[in-house]
Formats: structure tokens, sequence, C-alpha cells
């Protein structure tokens, strides 16, 4: 049987933590290094789903840290102390890799595995590029498909021919400034107004692919880079917040 720390140090040699945002809050969320368990689950993070279908004493792998900014004090009646609780009285242990897992995995997972993308090159330390020849309304349906996106956000002026670019999963619109017109198109998630402002004014096309549509691959790329090291896990997705009616 595995430890806690057993399983840290793998995944610390799949996305180094060392590598993770100075503001993030990536490695061990809830458990102690000693501890083992009996069963190992992967998923986006922790919700009410994930917790009722886990099976007591076990680890839970997230993408999103169940504990992010500094917590002044557990109520149980407010998130994410809720979920704390639950998480002690099943006595799981939780480990999240995010910042370093996107920029070591998930992004050139998504790009290639589920995009069918090759990547050409790198803007920073997330954002990866790719040359393509699409048309639009051809790389629309590709986007759509792959995301499983039954709209999508665009800014109002793509061009008619894609042929270059950019993704990073999750939030990145705060990344527009790095890319500038160097692409014809940008794809994430979290995009806001004044986002797509700020791309027009620079003759940038983007695309918000959703945050959890753009994140929700993590499970299964993560569950192959645990299979090269002799490890079974199951994949136990949280639910989609955001619903489309």
């Amino acid at each position: 049987m595995n430890s806690v720390q057993d399983i840290l140090n793998i995944l610390n040699e799949i996305a180094p933590f060392s590598f993770q945002e100075s503001w993030d809050n990536s490695g061990v969320q809830v458990g102690s290094l000693k501890e083992e368990f009996s069963k190992m689950y992967i998923g986006l993070e922790i919700d009410d789903t994930v917790l009722e279908n886990s099976e007591e004493n076990s680890l839970i792998l997230t993408h999103h840290p169940l504990i992010f900014g500094g917590l002044k004090k557990l109520n149980w009646e407010t998130y994410p102390s809720n979920l704390i609780q639950k998480a002690i009285q099943k006595n799981l242990k939780i480990i999240s890799l995010h910042t370093n897992y996107d920029k070591f995995v998930l992004n050139r997972f998504v790009l290639k595995e589920i995009l069918g993308f090759e990547e050409s090159g790198k803007i920073g330390d997330f954002v990866l590029v790719s040359e393509i020849d699409m048309e639009l309304e051809e790389f629309l349906k590709v986007v759509k498909e792959k995301f499983k996106l039954e709209i999508l956000t665009a800014s109002k002026h793509l061009p008619k021919r894609v042929s270059k670019i950019a993704l990073t999963t999750g939030s990145g619109g705060s990344l527009l400034s790095e890319i500038g017109n160097s692409v014809d198109i940008f794809l994430t998630g979290d995009l806001k107004y004044h986002t797509f402002m700020e791309a027009k004014s620079i003759g940038l096309g983007v695309l918000d692919i959703g945050h959890y549509n753009s994140e929700i691959f993590f499970g299964e790329s993560l569950q192959k880079e645990l299979e090269k090291f002799g490890i079974e896990t199951e994949i136990l997705n949280s639910e989609n917040p955001i619903s489309i009616i």
C-alpha cells in the first residue's frame, strides 16, 4: 500500500511542485504525508458528487486546489469548509496539481490529444502555439466537438482562414498582452467583456472554450501519466457548476 508521500514523490516527477505560481496552492490539501490509503481517484476538483462517490480512506488527486486562499476559520456552513468537513469525516486525503501541471502536462495534452494539433511554439509559461491550415467554420466545428460546447463565445472579427492558434486551458484572459497579435485566434476560458475589448484593440481573435470544458481532461491525462509508474486510478469528476439554459 502506498503512502501520501509516495504518491507526492511521483507527482513531483511528473510536474514538479516547485514550478507552481507564487499565488497557487498546489500540494497536499488534506491529510498527512505518512498516511496510507486504500484507493486513489483523479478529478478536476472536489465537490459533493466527488465526496459522496468516493470510498472512505481514499486519496483524491485534483487539479483545482480545494483550499486556495488563506482560511481564517472553519465554518461548516460555508465553502470550502463544508467540503473539508466531509472529506475529514470520510478520512479522505487530497493532493492538488494546478499551475505546475498546466505547465508540464495539461496544456500539451489538450492541444495534441484532444484537439489533434501539434505544438509549434510557446509563449511564456502557459501558452502553446500551433500552426494549422483550416477554414474558420471547420475550425470552430472541431473546437465545439472536442470541448463538447453547444455554443461558443467569440470575438466578432475572426479570420476566414485560420493558420496559427494559441491555447491555454482554464482562465487565460490575463495573458493577452503576452500573445499580442502573433496568432490568429487564442483559445482559453473565463473571458470577460474587457478582455474582448482588449483583444479587439490589438487585432487578436479570441474564443472562450470554458474553464470546466477545457480542463476536464485533467483526469484522463494524469491517469496516463501514473500508468507509466504502475499506479492504477479511477477518474471521478466533479459536476460542471455552469449550465446552458
